[in-house]
């Protein structure tokens, strides 16, 4: 946290980086700031010192920048001059309302780090802009609103964004403050439609609670208290109020930090509480540390002994970035518990040649963020994943923290090396990748020579054309179902030959026969292209026929024929 502050300052001292306008072609994606990362302000105070504090008649680089990233947000809308002048300073005083911060005009080292990290200006009733329509489209994706997409802030949007914030554990005020934005727009929003039927038990004071006949237990309430939704750093409602009164209860939280404000204090009361229990330290108040608070009566209590760390379970996944083939594939674990399954494939774009991106093998360690920012050159992206200081995954280039700002080019360079480092995948793939791996998991990174050419699997990922008139990024059409494979049931050419560009189901057939032989090492696809002309012609050298890669029926038959190798015997425990 400590090196993104000093990077963030050094950016704002040396402003001519952030000369507006997002490069041509050349992203720099080695250099990047998440723009929703948290963390204790206490951390952050002596690093944050050193930038200047900008106010009215000032003038430089500097406060352009400024007025750069509070237009990018909707807070000015004056001319870019690079002049401390009244509408900067009304529009740095609306913002530092919005971020309860003293509000006085004066863009100072701390108003000056948040604005940097900030992605959403607070709308309320009489709002207009992009950023409505954008709320709009995703309340109505949520089941909470009906009525036009027009970018107005009115009464029905207002009434959608009250339903919203009652649903999830927000209060229930109508104005889509930056924290009910950032609720909005994560992965774990609440829809309409997803509101639990059974109403949560209230929660009462410790008087209400069971008395447990054991005097080793905890009392608890009368009734299980059901789990809604995680809770984490940054939120703010109903259920953190009741969260932090019931870490109160039990001795991990002070009652002055009962505020409904899930800040330093809970996220460390949570840690602490985790610590004690075994579970894993993260601070987020997932459906197992609910059960925990809430509906456990053996909980460990901060005085008594602590229990043992629970064994980790295995990491799930094993990625490889493909560099030669520009795809990251994702493996899963086999019945011997080693990562040879392949869970998805990846089209991508890693570094260009001169910015490679590092090879070798990475572990992450579960650093994400929903934006990120690259500062040279001005560009966004989205699901954001560590894999070392240098270099992330994340989605393909937007020009603006908008879902309709994508970098065309960026888009239609996919598949080929394009970045500064990092490895950009579709939004599709980014949010996967952000959703589904975690810290633990190794990237392995290879070099331009390190795998052989494979056109199957490329061609099975291309993507369609992104033309400068789409808003969004074209998806790949849903893959055509495989043929279903019997080893046992030989296909019939009835005169025909197989050949490079064939494209059937006997050459699905053939693939899937030379991969159990033990020839053919990636994905049947049913398109016959190098990979496979390769492994033919290698079996057909084995089997003394002539090896031209081109497969008859005598080849089909000799594949039939074939022994297939004795599989690995699968691992026992000792007697």
């Amino acid at each position: 946290m400590k090196k993104i502050i000093s990077l963030i300052l050094a950016l704002i001292i040396a402003a001519g980086c952030f000369m507006g306008a997002v490069a041509e072609e050349d992203e720099d994606d080695s250099e990047v700031i998440p723009v929703d990362i948290t963390d204790d302000e206490a951390e952050a105070e002596s690093e944050i010192q050193a930038a200047r504090t900008m106010q009215y008649g000032d003038e430089g680089e500097d406060v352009l920048f400024i007025q750069t990233r509070l237009k990018d947000l909707n807070y000015y809308s004056g001319n870019l001059s690079g002049k401390y002048l009244e509408g900067t300073r009304d529009a740095i005083r609306r913002f530092q309302e919005d971020y309860g911060l003293e509000a006085d005009g004066i863009a100072d080292p701390r108003t000056q780090v948040v604005l940097m990290t900030a992605q959403y200006r607070t709308l309320k009733y009489g709002a207009t802009g992009d950023d409505v329509k954008e709320m709009q489209t995703r309340l109505m994706e949520l089941g909470y609103y009906k009525g036009q997409i027009k970018g107005n802030y009115l009464e029905a949007t207002q009434k959608a964004v009250e339903r919203f914030q009652k649903n999830n554990g927000i209060q229930a005020t109508g104005i889509a403050d930056p924290a009910t934005q950032d609720t909005l727009f994560s992965y774990a929003a609440v829809g309409n439609y997803d509101v639990p039927t059974e109403t949560p038990s209230p929660i009462p004071g410790l008087n209400y609670y069971q008395v447990n006949e054991d005097e080793n237990a905890v009392a608890l309430p009368n009734e299980p208290v059901y789990y809604q939704k995680k809770l984490k750093n940054g939120m703010k409602g109903t259920l953190v109020k009741q969260l932090q009164q019931r870490l109160c209860d039990l001795g991990y939280l002070d009652a002055s930090k009962v505020s409904g404000n899930f800040q330093k204090y809970t996220t460390r009361a949570v840690k602490a509480l985790q610590t004690q229990n075994g579970l894993k330290a993260t601070g987020e108040v997932d459906e197992q540390t609910w059960n925990l608070v809430f509906n456990d009566a053996y909980v460990v209590l901060p005085d008594m002994t602590p229990k043992p760390t629970a064994t980790p379970e295995p990491v799930p996944f094993y990625i490889v970035v493909d560099v030669r083939n520009q795809i990251t594939t994702v493996y899963g674990r086999d019945e011997w518990g080693e990562y040879t399954v392949p869970v998805r494939y990846m089209i991508c774009s890693t570094g260009k040649v001169g910015t490679d991106s590092d090879p070798g093998d990475w572990v992450l360690n579960g650093r994400k963020s929903t934006w990120c920012y690259f500062p040279k050159w001005g560009g966004y992206a989205r699901y954001w994943t560590r894999i070392n200081a240098s270099i992330a995954f994340h989605s393909v280039i937007y020009n603006a923290v908008s879902t309709t700002a994508i970098k065309v080019s960026s888009f239609n360079k996919l598949g080929s090396r394009a970045s500064h480092g990092c490895i950009r995948l579709t939004i599709e793939d980014a949010k996967w990748i952000y959703d589904n791996v975690g810290a633990g998991t190794t990237v392995h990174i290879t070099r331009q020579n390190d795998t052989k050419a494979d056109e199957e699997l490329k061609y099975s990922l291309k993507l369609p054309t992104m033309s400068a008139k789409m808003d969004y990024c074209p998806t790949r059409p849903p893959a055509t179902p495989e043929p279903e494979y019997r080893s046992d049931v030989k296909p019939e050419l009835n005169g025909r030959v197989l050949r490079e560009k064939s494209d059937n189901a006997d050459v699905y057939w053939m693939q899937c026969r030379l991969k159990e032989l033990g020839y053919y090492d990636t994905k049947c696809t049913g398109r016959m292209l190098n990979r496979t002309i390769a492994a033919l012609k290698e079996f057909q050298k084995d089997h003394g026929l002539s090896a031209n890669g081109v497969a008859d029926q005598k080849v089909i038959d000799a594949l039939y024929e074939a022994a297939t190798p004795t599989p690995r015997p699968a691992v026992t425990s000792e007697p």
